[in-house]
């Protein structure tokens, strides 16, 4: 017969684990309650984060303190906040998605995770830098149901030329003008598509 699992000691949720998975407490069928029994209900909020074009979303914000420990979570069904809409990484947070993905790797490396080049829309463009097609590559589709998207932002220094040639509808990862400003990930998005 399986023996249930034993508790985990508190003290393991201090090294809470930094890598996402489209499993376990990242799994579609998560929950608001999942996480804080993972995370320690003390680490978990329900708040405000920012959305597109300015706008505000309901989301359970784990660590939110704590910049580069936070993660913010979106749910389909907001009222029970349960069913994972949307895993967000962005800001300073040290969260690995699939794949290795993490914010700051460079353009190369991401192209090296998906095995191949992919687009990505001109930073011009409404939520500009953000990979809009695999092209079938690995991160096309993961393990677990889920999909991941990227921003891309230009490097600090970057300049105005350089951002202005990676301006426009879309280009190749492998693109002269893309590579030109060296852009690293800025924002992970890690979802379940709506049945």
């Amino acid at each position: 017969p399986r023996r249930a699992a034993a508790p985990k000691p508190a003290a393991a949720a201090a090294s809470a684990p930094k890598a996402i998975a489209c499993a376990g407490v990242f799994a579609k069928g998560s929950s608001h309650l999942q996480l804080a029994q993972t995370f320690d209900a003390k680490n978990v909020e329900f708040g405000e984060v920012d959305g597109p074009e300015g706008s505000k979303l309901n989301a359970t914000l784990v660590y939110p303190t704590d910049p580069k420990r936070r993660l913010e979570v979106l749910w389909q069904n907001e009222a029970a906040r349960s069913d994972v809409s949307l895993i967000v990484v962005t800001g300073q947070s040290g969260w690995t998605a699939p794949k290795g993905l993490k914010l700051g790797l460079p353009l190369a490396q991401l192209e090296k995770a998906n095995g191949k080049p992919f687009k990505v829309s001109g930073f011009d463009q409404d939520n500009g830098g953000s990979v809009i097609d695999w092209q079938g590559g690995a991160l096309a589709s993961l393990p677990g149901g889920c999909k991941v998207g990227v921003r891309l932002t230009p490097d600090a220094k970057a300049t105005d030329a350089a951002k202005a040639q990676a301006s426009g509808k879309e280009f190749a990862s492998t693109d002269a003008a893309l590579k030109g400003v060296k852009p690293v990930i800025a924002e992970i998005l890690i979802g379940y598509p709506q049945d």
